[in-house]
């Protein structure tokens, strides 16, 4: 494919700026078109963003002869569908994450992709952001040694939108759309972080609570892995915590040192070895996706090669579902 021609289904939030924007900096590459069950959505977007085309409909948009490739931006439960609509008319895929809202979603879009050909790549663009390439290179370069130990912390307050006890709780806290809660919806990007680290978790076991009985999902999580590489390590989420312990954390132990990092606040990299300790600052690009859209859309040209896969983001549904006791 010479010329990328994206429709997208779906104009929420994340592709006002994570993403949308940068389909149109890359060579090769723009939007044709937009979808949303909202004509006012669909319109508006279109207008505010320069594109030529939008529906209310996804199959209108997908059989759109002008569009030869499909972005994905809506919520979990309906990625398996739309992927495997636009695999089998022959467009490429690119999903927001996580990949489906069961591991069981995720091995239907995989089936489909192997039947037909059909690239999937999933949104875990942080693997490609220059903060996480840091983090990366220090750990390629063996600046830590032998690594024995990887641990996620994270703590956040209740958001003023969960204490609406009634039916208007975000799509992101109900479970049949999003999955699970806020750590379907959080967990992944740590998830397929530390696997791109030290390759595939090959056992997950977790315990889930609800706590603040705000809504039905889980609150509080907490899980231990294994690595295939033979790296243990464990996790702690909770979405109801006090203020004063708020935290965004991912610790590696190593033979020589300790490196730490966070995941959304971007905090300097500390790298702690016998040489003393290291604050390491990297700044991200504005449109926090373009890294990993650029190499999505080479990827198609057939100029480069991405690796963030729906085989690959696979992994992470698997590891969620098992924490969550899914099976």
């Amino acid at each position: 494919m010479e010329h990328i021609s994206w429709g997208f289904i779906g104009c929420g939030e994340v592709t006002e700026k994570k993403s949308g924007p940068a389909f149109n900096e890359v060579e090769g590459s723009h939007v044709e078109a937009v979808m949303s069950r909202s004509e006012v959505k669909a319109r508006s977007y279109a207008e505010r963003h320069g594109i030529r085309k939008w529906y209310t409909d996804p199959q209108s948009l997908i059989d759109d002869p002008d569009v030869n490739a499909i972005y994905i931006a809506t919520p979990p439960s309906s990625h398996a569908t739309f992927a495997i609509m636009a695999m089998r008319a022959g467009k490429p895929v690119y999903v927001e994450k996580p990949l489906a809202s069961s591991y069981d979603d995720c091995i239907r879009i995989n089936r489909i992709s192997e039947e037909t050909g059909v690239p999937c790549f999933v949104a875990y663009y942080r693997r490609y952001l220059p903060y996480f390439q840091r983090v990366k290179s220090i750990l390629d370069n063996h600046l830590l040694g032998k690594i024995f130990n990887v641990s996620v912390r994270f703590s956040v307050p209740p958001r003023d939108l969960d204490y609406q006890h009634s039916g208007n709780l975000p799509w992101r806290l109900q479970p049949d759309i999003a999955g699970g809660g806020y750590f379907y919806d959080l967990a992944p990007h740590q998830l397929d972080l530390i696997q791109l680290f030290f390759g595939p978790i090959v056992k997950a076991h977790g315990y889930c609570a609800n706590r603040m009985h705000l809504y039905e999902a889980e609150d509080t999580i907490a899980a231990c892995f294994r690595f295939q590489t033979g790296v243990v390590g464990s996790g702690s989420w909770c979405f109801v915590g006090h203020p004063s312990a708020r935290q965004d954390l991912i610790t590696i132990t190593g033979e020589w040192g300790k490196l730490s990092f966070s995941t959304y606040t971007y905090d300097p990299i500390r790298l702690a070895t016998s040489d003393g300790e290291q604050c390491i600052t990297v700044p991200n690009p504005p449109y926090v996706q373009l890294p990993i859209i650029k190499q999505v859309i080479e990827d198609l040209q057939g100029k480069a090669v991405c690796d963030c896969t729906s085989q690959s983001a696979t992994l992470t549904n698997w590891v969620m579902d098992r924490v969550l006791g899914k099976f």
